[in-house]
């Protein structure tokens, strides 16, 4: 981040104090962290006194004057409480503090809220509900706070971030998507404007002049992957004024848990230009296509992970002239034909990508849409490219990483809003410290969730669905369709067409028309088929975006909304529900499922179903209760896995980020002049001594700097990509009976140390090696000159279950003496893996048993790819 003589942010000490005291008052409530708030008397008390101010009578001038006196006033506040004009100094960042903000939430709350909440009636003709004050007031003390979709979260935002705003150090709003983030500004801006408040917004392409004005704005929207982008690149800048982010206050999040949990999963990355070879990718692309599942190569239970078996990788060596495919000269080989097979049998086009403009782009499996600049690592994402035929993209160094859980973590406040918080309670109290708060709905909610439908295969699963959809569309009712992927809404779509069924298709796309699409969902007649609805940021409002048609849709019952699976996450059911009974509306959801669904085959349900049933009752719904529980209980022990790999992922980042802050603020000094060695000087002294009267110390000084930066810059990312190389193969050592967290903690420590003295050593080597003369120096000929270009993208991470046997058995470090001194655990492992598998498939023919096949199918599907 850009220089600043002081740093309005609490300390650490602050901070746990902070989720110390939370977790206190929970108690007194009889509440446990993590659990949701349910005692809202305190909040309906201050909102009743926000609605009891009556500012009708002040102009529009009074208003804003009236605002900017309050502001002068809340940072005089600040000021006195932190004895300092402007926040506590940067160097008192370890001196425990009190929160000075926590105090003017609850003192000055009423007075800026009625400011709002007249400056909405006045500007956008609204006039916000006492529920959306409510969640104004738990979100300015730090909650993350569920209201239902069509609740008015937007405008309950601006509450808590007019009120923070006003201490003048700067409010981001995160938003899911640069649409939401540029919509949101234009609409919620005349409130802010009105009061005397500056607004921003940030989106992708912005130059750094743009950026840097928009992050100076008393409040900002912009996406949470844009915010962590641009702290990456300013950790690279070699110029302060390059620098566009302050420090950072207080960020609002919206979609928290979408941002929070599902996208946290997804590294964001900063990489460098750099030459690979890319002359073999189509070859070992057609070679993969050539290969025989069974024969050549395998899968594991949960399609995973891909290997070859012994006939394949002879069959590999034979075909690429190369002699042992695991021998030390050919593990880039190796890699390689690794990508090629995973790029080939374990990704899907237009379910896990989709080709558009002659380029690979993911799709977001909880959205369903276009994952806007996500790379897959290590190569895969070339093969894929060379799978599909498209361009090539260059290839690059990682020059800077973040994952969005320290990111959020850089904000010493944080709030949010979602529809689905409570499903998440337990996980944004255990990772963030923010307690989860359900504001009850303006008007209860009518909507009938009606039971599962469950089918024995997937052929009755869509007859019933299209049968379903066209009765409803006879009556003029307006449907809204979930499906798992962008090849199923476009099979659904084609099937409706074929019975003269006009449908609108939301999918990755069709991202331009989203809102467009949203918007008319809840027409008379209309159809609607979404690649999931998480993030879409748009209401569905009975009778169209006018309701021009809301009562004859409302006589029909509302909007019907189908899904054709169930979500590993609870929460992303939750919210394709949530779409139909909009504040109050009536309305409707039913799933209708599938025993060959990946989730349910993975969770061994259709071993319950008595084979006599399947075989004479296909085009029917199964109606056995045992089977709806243990769906659901499928779903809950999927999420748990999925939760416990999240947390695993967060811990060997941790290790990172540690370092990531030390050497971030090293070469945050070095840029503002603040660290001033004299490492040339001592190291250097020849040519130090024989260069300083013919350029001047001055120069040599900006020298030393300028490769003290270049320097940090490279070592870093020579550490990154050693890190990397160490997690995926650190998970050999629990072989020994060591933990790998444990194990990683401690060589990530060593390399560190290790690459500080690497940084002296660079900074010395290129002094010698620059060409510095009186006419300036030619920094071109330097080792350390900056790529050529950079970019940033999100990493699909993922945590592999790992296949032990295969992996030693192929690792090219083994040599032969640890082959056969590993054999005998490598057989008792064989034995033990034959045994658990046979208890599993045992387990799962008897229903009745102790261990359930969901129990054993599921833990198994929670352990591929996050």
């Amino acid at each position: 981040m850009s220089s600043q003589t002081t740093d309005p942010r609490p300390t650490r000490p602050g901070r746990a104090l902070a989720h110390l005291l939370t977790w206190m008052a929970a108690a007194l409530r009889g509440e446990e962290p993590g659990e949701v708030a349910t005692e809202f008397t305190s909040y309906y008390e201050t909102a009743a006194r926000v609605s009891a101010r009556d500012l009708r009578q002040l102009t529009d001038e009074q208003l804003r004057r009236r605002s900017r006196h309050f502001a002068r006033h809340v940072q005089a506040v600040l000021a006195a409480a932190t004895k300092h004009p402007h926040g506590p100094p940067a160097a008192t960042a370890g001196r425990p503090e009190a929160d000075p903000t926590a105090d003017l939430v609850s003192r000055a709350a009423v007075p800026a809220f009625a400011l709002v909440r007249e400056a909405a009636r006045r500007t956008l003709g609204l006039e916000p509900f006492e529920v959306q004050i409510v969640a104004g007031l738990a979100m300015a003390q730090h909650h993350i706070v569920e209201m239902p979709t069509g609740e008015g979260k937007t405008l309950a935002a601006v509450f808590p971030v007019y009120l923070h705003a006003l201490a003048g150090y700067g409010v981001h709003v995160l938003t899911f998507n640069d649409y939401l983030a540029r919509r949101d500004a234009a609409w919620m801006g005349p409130i802010y404007r009105l009061l005397g408040l500056s607004v921003g917004c940030v989106q992708e392409g912005m130059s750094v002049a743009e950026r840097r004005a928009a992050y100076r704005c008393d409040l900002t929207y912009l996406t949470a992957k844009e915010a962590g982008f641009d702290l990456l690149r300013d950790s690279l800048c070699l110029q302060p004024e390059e620098q566009v982010h302050r420090p950072l206050h207080l960020a609002v999040i919206d979609e928290a848990d979408s941002i929070l949990i599902d996208e946290a999963r997804i590294p964001l990355v900063i990489a460098g230009s750099s030459e690979e070879d890319h002359d073999t990718l189509p070859r070992l692309a057609a070679l993969a296509r050539r290969l025989v599942p069974g024969e050549d190569f395998d899968t594991d239970q949960a399609r995973r992970n891909v290997f070859l078996t012994d006939e394949g990788i002879a069959r590999v060596e034979r075909a690429l002239a190369c002699e042992n495919l695991f021998a030390p000269p050919s593990l880039s080989l190796q890699a390689a034909v690794r990508n090629a097979l995973h790029a080939e049998h374990l990704l899907s086009r237009d379910v896990d990508y989709i080709v558009r403009a002659g380029a690979i782009e993911l799709v977001d499996e909880i959205t369903g849409r276009v994952a806007e600049r996500r790379h897959w690592p290590n190569g895969l994402q070339a093969a894929v490219e060379a799978k599909e035929g498209v361009h090539l993209g260059a290839g690059g160094t990682i020059l800077g990483s973040i994952t969005i859980q320290h990111l959020m973590r850089q904000y010493p406040h944080l709030a949010g809003m979602t529809a689905t918080a409570a499903s998440a309670a337990a996980e944004l109290w255990d990772v963030y410290g923010l307690p989860a708060m359900v504001v009850p709905p303006n008007r209860p909610c009518r909507r009938v969730d009606e039971p599962d439908r469950i089918f024995t295969c997937r052929a009755a699963r869509d007859a019933a669905l299209a049968e379903e959809i066209a009765r409803e569309h006879a009556s003029g009712r307006p449907v809204l369709v979930g499906t798992a992927s962008v090849a199923e809404s476009e099979r659904l779509a084609a099937a409706l067409q074929s019975r003269n069924i006009a449908c609108q298709v939301l999918n990755a796309k069709h991202d331009a028309r989203e809102a467009e699409i949203v918007a008319d969902a809840g027409d008379l007649g209309a159809v609607t088929i979404s690649t999931n609805m998480a993030g879409r940021g748009t209401d569905i409002r009975l009778g169209g975006r006018h309701e021009r048609h809301r009562d004859g849709v409302t006589d029909l019952g509302g909007l019907l909304v189908l899904g054709t699976h169930r979500h590993p996450s609870l929460r992303v059911d939750r919210q394709l529900r949530g779409r139909a009974g909009r504040q109050g509306d009536p309305g409707a959801s039913r799933f209708f499922l599938s025993l060959d669904d990946e989730m349910l085959t993975a969770a061994g349900i259709g071993d319950l179903i008595p084979a006599g049933l399947v075989a004479t009752d296909v085009d029917r719904p199964l109606e056995i209760p045992l089977i709806q529980r243990e769906v659901a209980r499928a779903q809950r022990i999927i999420e748990g896995e999925h939760a416990s790999a999240r947390r695993r992922l967060y811990a060997y980042a941790d290790a990172i980020e540690t370092r990531r802050r030390e050497i971030a603020a090293w070469r945050q000094e070095v840029l503002d002049g603040r660290s001033v060695g004299d490492l040339l000087e001592e190291r250097c002294r020849q040519r130090w001594e024989r260069l300083r009267p013919v350029v001047g110390e001055a120069v040599l000084r900006g020298v030393e700097q300028r490769l003290t930066l270049l320097a940090i810059d490279r070592c870093w990312a020579d550490y990154l990509g050693e890190m990397q190389s160490l997690r995926d193969e650190i998970h050999l050592v629990s072989l020994d009976g060591r933990e790998p967290l444990v194990e990683f903690t401690r060589a990530a420590g060593r390399a560190y140390g290790q690459m500080l003295d690497r940084i002296d050593d660079t900074i010395a080597e290129g002094f010698e090696a620059l060409d510095i003369t009186p006419a300036g120096v030619d920094w071109a000929g330097c080792d350390l000159r900056r790529p050529a270009a950079t970019w940033t993208y999100m990493i699909s991470d993922t945590e592999f279950r790992p296949n032990v046997l295969r992996s030693l058995a192929n690792h090219a470090t083994f040599g032969l003496w640890a082959a056969l001194l590993l054999a005998p655990l490598l057989f008792i492992w064989g034995l033990y893996e034959h045994w658990r598998r046979r208890r599993s498939r045992n387990a799962a023919a008897c229903p009745n048993g102790s261990r359930g096949p969901a129990a054993s199918g599921a833990i198994e599907a929670g352990n591929g790819e996050q």
